[in-house]
């Protein structure tokens, strides 16, 4: 699931998008910016799930084209098809939050059958497959770690395979890393996913709530920066780092059930992953020091939130 880290790393790319952008860009236009590009995270993801079962459904293609050959050899009426009965790949198949989600989001036009074709033949290739193959029954940790196989070995480090999604997905770099990690807490707990609601109306909510406070707050949260900057020029802090802040603020003060401590830990994360080797230390000393004069001024109001 697309969790409020992915969120807030959505949100922070479209801020910045709206503050480097040749013309002024709307609250609104930004919000329906932002929703179209989580619309094409959940297709993306759509699509690298179902490239890793047509990868692993390959088998049955392989040995059904080397076997129609005019004279096929003794290997070509001997294709091993283990894989494409593989116990976590019909698992996927069948699960009807998965078709729905391949027909909705219509990823079979993203379909290169030459790629899984390559892809496959590379599997074959690999020791972890010929292991595979030749293990009489199935194992559960051997039938998820052969698709983890597919997707982290296979498919992430092929140029080709990249180069099929950046001409598809315009947004794959600012993805990659989310990808990853939901792509493998998949395969681990596929049952934990519901394609069709891969970012729940409470995160959805979260989302643009967070974007429009952002934005229409602005002047108020750069009031509460630019005096703790002290010798430091706020034109030549990276852009990055003063979105963070602000979405920090943001969180502080218009995001009731959210504890202060969370907003803190996950904006510093951010911003060492996304910012400068420094941004990381940066931004916790701002943000620190405003939440605790919005603390002592009674302006930061948070409920206390148990899971039902």
């Amino acid at each position: 699931m697309i969790s409020r880290r992915n969120i807030r790393v959505k949100v922070m790319q479209e801020l910045y998008t709206v503050e480097t952008a040749e013309e002024a860009i709307t609250p609104e236009k930004a919000v329906r910016q932002l929703e179209q590009h989580l619309d094409q995270s959940r297709q993306l993801f759509t699509h690298l799930a179902r490239f890793v079962t047509e990868v692993a459904r390959y088998a049955e293609t392989d040995a059904r084209v080397r076997a129609a050959k005019h004279l096929p050899s003794a290997a070509d009426l001997a294709v091993n098809t283990k894989i494409s009965g593989n116990e976590l790949l019909w698992r996927i198949l069948e699960t009807k939050g998965y078709q729905a989600a391949v027909e909705t989001y219509h990823v079979t036009k993203f379909d290169d059958d030459d790629l899984v074709r390559k892809t496959y033949g590379k599997l074959t290739e690999s020791p972890l497959y010929q292991e595979y193959i030749t293990v009489q029954g199935r194992d559960k940790k051997e039938e998820k770690r052969i698709l983890e196989f597919i997707f982290t070995d296979l498919m992430l480090p092929s140029d080709d395979f990249i180069g099929h999604l950046e001409e598809h997905f315009i947004h794959w770099d600012d993805d990659a890393e989310m990808m990853n990690l939901m792509m493998l807490n998949f395969l681990a707990k596929p049952a934990s996913y519901d394609f069709m609601t891969l970012i729940s109306d409470e995160k959805m909510r979260f989302a643009r709530e967070l974007l429009r406070s952002a934005l229409e707050r602005k002047e108020y949260c750069m009031d509460l920066i630019k005096p703790r900057l002290k010798n430091w020029d706020a034109d030549r802090i990276a852009a990055l780092d003063m979105i963070i802040m602000r979405l920090g603020i943001c969180e502080f003060l218009y995001f009731e059930t959210i504890p202060t401590k969370v907003t803190i830990n996950e904006y510093i994360d951010l911003a060492k992953d996304y910012s400068t080797p420094q941004s990381g230390q940066f931004v916790n000393g701002i943000l620190d020091s405003i939440h605790k004069d919005l603390l002592q001024e009674e302006r930061i109001h948070k409920v206390e939130y148990k899971k039902q």
